[in-house]
């Protein structure tokens, strides 16, 4: 048999700087992709006072604070004492720190060792493999003027820079508290196509289906879609779209973003105390050399899987038997995100490890689809 243990390093922290969030939020718009490989969860870049005795300290606190609301929610990020409880000294999480313009510091923190503090307390860890949330943002700004916000500026006369610079910032609003809780967002590229089957007034009078229908040249899995009349006293009006249920709320974009994170926080992160439990998972479609390292790849990045051993080859399929947090349904929800193909579940008896007595598990069966 041949063991694996996952990746404990799905961060990466240090390759990239935390600003790429963004630049990928906005171009991943147009990306085959059902879920985004978020690569800067433990970076953070945060005010530094140079005048200030500890001033770096003070930053690492406030890095720090950032990147555990992002990986573990913001019930962890907002409560000081839990922090200090937890990790008495922040800087000894540090693996880099350089300082940047307009007196900031750019940390990174250590991610493995940052996961394995949480899961010892007992808090949740949401992994980097996180669903793409698509936003259909239609704005009435008055007087006639009706914008849906894309995910580019278009090229228009000097005359509608006001326009494009008021679109832009809400964008940005967006974007910038997407980015603060990880959040991978997109707004949709409003070309022909876009165009064709979506009208502001599509979405202002709610014909949610004609909207989702559109999405799905996207291949996301969740569905923002924002009615905002920035210069009334009416109420924002918003529907969301997950996994077949619908939320409707109201509010500022800052606050339905962080609903949407929570949500998906809640659907997605793994709590310290949740049990491991073993499951067969077989996968077929594996017909090539490329294929089988893909596999291998993916699973050693799901943050749900403990470690996992190939158990048998038969043809282009293979069956492993993994350790996975919280069991068979967390695990078949990290697979689905990742885009392989479900196609069945069934129970299975198995040897286990420690000299031949016979356990029962839950079952999986995906198909694996470059």
């Amino acid at each position: 048999m041949q063991k694996f243990r996952r990746n404990r390093r799905a961060a990466r922290p240090g390759r990239h700087v935390a600003h790429s969030l963004l630049i990928l939020m906005i171009a991943i718009a147009a990306a085959d992709v059902s879920a985004v490989e978020v690569t800067s969860l433990y970076t953070a870049r945060v005010a530094l006072d140079p005048q200030e005795t500890g001033s770096r300290d003070r930053a690492y606190d406030l890095a720090l604070a950032d990147v555990l609301t992002r990986v573990s929610g913001s019930a962890v990020g907002a409560d000081p004492d839990l922090i200090v409880t937890m990790f008495p000294k922040p800087s000894a999480y540090v693996v880099q720190f350089r300082p940047g313009e307009d007196d900031t510091l750019w940390v990174s923190f250590d991610g493995p060792a940052i996961e394995t503090t949480l899961r010892r307390f007992g808090q949740t860890v949401w992994g980097s493999n996180r669903p793409l949330t698509l936003v259909w943002l239609a704005v009435d700004w008055g007087r006639g003027k009706r914008e849906i916000i894309a995910a580019g500026d278009p090229d228009r006369s000097r005359s509608a820079a006001r326009s494009i610079d008021r679109n832009r910032l809400l964008r940005e609003r967006v974007l910038k508290v997407a980015e603060r809780r990880g959040l991978p967002i997109a707004f949709p590229l409003l070309d022909t196509e876009d165009l064709t089957k979506v009208s502001f007034s599509d979405i202002w009078g709610g014909f949610d289906e004609r909207i989702l229908e559109a999405s799905r040249r996207y291949e996301v899995d969740s569905v923002l879609i924002g009615r905002i009349r920035p210069a009334t006293g009416q109420r924002n009006r918003w529907s969301y779209h997950f996994d077949r249920d619908e939320r409707r709320w109201t509010g500022q974009p800052e606050q339905v973003i962080t609903l949407v994170a929570d949500l998906l926080a809640a659907e997605f992160a793994i709590g310290g105390d949740a049990p491991l439990r073993a499951v067969v998972l077989r996968v077929s479609g594996i017909t090539s050399i490329d294929a089988y390292g893909s596999m291998q790849t993916l699973l050693s990045g799901l943050n749900v899987i403990e470690n996992f051993t190939i158990t048998s080859v038969e043809g282009e399929r293979i069956s492993y038997r993994v350790e996975a947090h919280g069991g068979a349904e967390r695990l078949a929800r990290a697979l689905r995100l990742s885009g392989l193909i479900e196609q069945d579940v069934f129970e299975q008896d198995f040897m286990d490890d420690h000299g031949g007595m016979r356990e029962t598990s839950l079952a999986l069966d995906f198909f694996y689809s470059p």
